[in-house]
C-alpha cells in the first residue's frame, strides 16, 4: 500500500476534527476524498504531508511513518495545497528550478525535470512570464508542476482544478488520469463531475468520520434514495394505468415516455403489467443516483 491510515484522530481544543478514521490506498488508484467544509479533509491531507501532527492513530506513506519518519515520507509525496502558495515575483522557470533544488534535484537533472513539467502542464507559452502576471488557472498549473518535479510516488491534490476554464480542466484531468496509472493520487474537490471523470474510488468524510468508502458505481447503487425507472412505450397510455404497481410513489409522463418514482426496483412487475395489457416496451432502465445526490444523502 502507498498510503495507510489507521485510527487517525486530530483534536483542536475541544473540537474533534478527525475521529479515528482508517483507510488504505494502493498504487494506481485515484482516490476522490470528499466531504463538506469542516469534515476533516484538509486536516487529513496536512497530517499525511507532515504539516500537522496527529493527536492519535498512525499514518504512513510508502512504508514511512509520517510522524517518526517525516522527511522520508515527504520525499515520496507531491502536494498541491488548496491555496497554492507561490512566489509571485519569480518567473515560472526560475520558480520551478528553485523548487527542484528544494527537492534535491540539481544541474541537468533539474533542467530536464523542469522542461518536462512545463510541457506536461501546458506552461510552454507562458514559461518566461512572472508568476504574478498569470491567471489563476495558470498559477494552478505552476503549483501542479512543482508538486510533480521530483517524480513522487504519491500525489496529494487539494482542489487542483480550482479556477481553471473548461478546456484547462480537461487538460489537467487527462494529466492526472495519466499520472494515476502508476502513482497513488488522493484528490480533494467539491466538483462532483471531476470525481466521476477521474476517480476510481471515493471516500466521503463527515464530521471527522468516514461515512462511505467504495467505487463510485457501488455508492450510486447502495444509495437508499427512491428508484427512478424510465419506460418508453410504442403507444401512449394513461399514466393512471401504472397505479396498481406496488411501491409506486409518483408518475411523470412526456408523450410515450414515462418516469416512475418507486420505493424499489419494480422492472419485473412493470414488464409483467405491460405483457398483461399488450403494451410494447421500446426501452426501460433504472436511473442511477448521481454522486451529488449520494453525497447529500450521506452528509446532510
Amino acid at each position: 500500500m502507498s498510503v495507510i491510515v489507521n485510527g487517525l484522530t486530530k483534536i483542536y481544543g475541544k473540537q474533534k476534527a478527525l475521529d479515528g478514521i482508517s483507510f488504505e490506498v494502493k498504487p494506481g488508484e485515484i482516490l476522490g476524498f470528499l466531504g463538506p467544509n469542516g469534515a476533516g479533509k484538509s486536516t487529513t491531507m496536512k497530517i499525511l504531508t507532515g504539516y500537522l501532527p496527529q493527536t492519535g492513530g498512525s499514518a504512513s506513506v510508502c512504508g514511512f511513518d509520517v510522524n517518526t519518519q517525516s522527511m522520508e515520507a515527504r520525499n515520496k509525496i507531491g502536494y498541491l495545497p488548496e491555496l497554492n502558495p507561490l512566489y509571485t515575483d519569480m518567473y515560472i522557470k526560475e520558480y520551478l528550478l528553485f523548487s527542484a533544488g528544494l527537492q534535491g534535484l540539481n544541474g541537468k537533472i533539474a533542467e530536464e525535470a523542469v522542461e518536462s513539467m512545463i510541457s506536461k502542464t501546458g506552461l510552454t507559452l507562458e514559461r518566461n512570464k512572472q508568476i504574478g502576471q498569470l491567471s489563476k488557472g495558470y498559477k494552478q498549473r505552476v503549483g501542479l508542476a512543482a508538486a510533480m518535479l521530483h517524480n513522487p510516488e504519491v500525489l496529494i491534490l487539494d482542489e487542483p482544478t480550482s479556477g481553471l476554464d473548461p478546456n484547462q480542466v480537461i487538460e489537467i484531468r487527462n494529466l492526472i488520469k495519466e499520472i494515476g496509472k502508476n502513482k497513488t493520487v488522493i484528490f480533494s474537490t467539491h466538483i462532483m463531475q471531476e470525481v466521476e471523470a477521474m476517480c476510481t474510488r471515493v471516500i466521503i468524510v463527515n464530521k471527522g468520520k468516514i461515512v462511505a468508502d467504495d467505487a463510485i458505481e457501488n455508492l450510486q447503487k447502495k444509495s437508499d434514495k427512491e428508484y427512478i425507472i424510465t419506460i418508453e412505450l410504442k403507444e401512449e397510455i394513461s399514466s393512471n394505468l401504472f397505479a396498481s404497481l406496488k411501491g409506486l410513489v409518483q408518475t411523470e409522463q412526456n408523450g410515450k415516455l414515462y418516469r416512475l418514482k418507486t420505493k424499489s426496483d419494480i422492472r419485473e412487475e412493470l414488464a409483467l403489467l405491460a405483457q398483461q395489457n399488450n403494451w410494447l416496451i421500446l426501452s426501460m432502465k433504472v436511473e442511477e443516483n448521481s454522486l451529488e445526490e449520494v453525497f447529500q444523502l450521506l452528509t446532510k
